[in-house]
């Protein structure tokens, strides 16, 4: 049996910590702090401090879940390419998220899709032999309208392919791809993306190794759905395992170390195996039955805050600026509780 070893890697800019489980894959990083990063024989993560990629190759093309923000997509090519000589095919979003979603444009045209000619005679891509950018019709919805300061999205940006189903299935490069949708969690549109064959699961935004979780109440989010789709995602990873004897005869306890078991691409941050999301999952449980239990007791949101239900995580988790800060997180947890948020 081989076994498989973890790599760290440091992204430049922001120290971002991001570990997995390789065999002889190895990291690269470009000038922009983009990292390849070689999950399985032909499953890649592109893993930047501003958001994760999931790439899949083979004999079809490539399958890109997510393509980043847009002032990196010239990185994100570039980085693909030298993965696979073969056209990009497929684009999946996991939500309507600029940091997500900000390439598709620049990566669908220098793909091409499935069904288009081969040789386009140095043309470039248009509407009709572009890659397919497929999510769930929510995603389309947001990305179609302005919303605050965000602009809406080009056109050409938008998802070509959408679906409305809890599940949407599709076969690529021999493999079984279940794209979930996971209603009401970071937002209405998230869905996670389970390559069956490869034991990978690209999650986006619904899990962020980096912060608490992003709960857009804007765009439908709840704390409750957000936990159901925690809970969603650990249903779908299988454990590391099984544990084996060291050469001392001690037994190896460490999931570090242990063989197996589905690897979860968040959408920022290291990925994570099952009991890390377990640990996630519990973490934003506890904090939601705290702040529900303040709520009971008539505390107001400033009381709330200044209780800081969130403090055993802030360490790890937390922050007291940028766009996602810990007063963010048990403001949007407050209002979901008690705004008729709740799924």
């Amino acid at each position: 049996m081989k076994t498989r070893t973890r790599a760290w890697t440091f992204g430049a800019t922001l120290g971002l910590t991001v570990c997995l489980w390789v065999g002889a894959g190895r990291a690269q990083q470009n000038g922009a702090g983009l990292e390849a990063l070689q999950v399985r024989p032909n499953f890649y993560l592109l893993a930047s401090p501003v958001s994760n990629i999931g790439v899949q190759i083979g004999p079809d093309g490539a399958l890109v879940v997510n393509t980043g923000p847009q002032e990196t997509s010239g990185e994100v090519l570039a980085a693909i390419q030298k993965l696979t000589r073969d056209p990009i095919r497929y684009i999946i979003n996991t939500s309507a998220d600029a940091d997500l979603v900000g390439g598709n444009q620049a990566l669908s045209k220098a793909g091409l899709r499935l069904g288009a000619l081969a040789v386009r005679n140095g043309r470039a891509a248009g509407p009709d032999d572009a890659a397919f950018i497929m999510a769930h019709e929510n995603v389309l919805d947001r990305m179609r309208v302005a919303s605050g300061s965000t602009p809406a999205f080009p056109a050409a940006a938008w998802p070509s392919e959408t679906f409305d189903e809890e599940r949407k299935a599709l076969s690529f490069n021999g493999e079984g791809i279940e794209v979930l949708h996971l209603p009401a969690a970071h937002s209405d549109g998230d869905t996670v993306v389970f390559f069956r064959r490869s034991d990978v699961v690209v999650a986006g935004h619904v899990l962020d190794a980096t912060r608490f979780p992003v709960i857009d109440l804007a765009r439908g989010g709840s704390v409750q759905g957000e936990i159901d789709a925690l809970n969603r995602l650990i249903e779908l990873a299988i454990p590391a395992g099984p544990y084996l004897g060291t050469p001392n005869g001690a037994i190896e306890t460490s999931v570090a170390t242990l063989p197996g078991g589905t690897d979860v691409l968040t959408g920022r941050g290291r990925i994570y195996r099952q009991i890390d999301i377990v640990n996630y999952r519990d973490m934003v449980v506890i904090i939601r039955d705290t702040i529900k239990y303040m709520i009971d007791k008539k505390m107001t949101l400033e009381q709330i805050k200044a209780a800081a239900p969130a403090k055993g995580w802030e360490t790890e988790f937390g922050s007291t600026s940028g766009p996602w800060t810990t007063n963010d997180f048990v403001e949007a947890v407050y209002k979901s509780l008690t705004n008729g948020k709740q799924q």
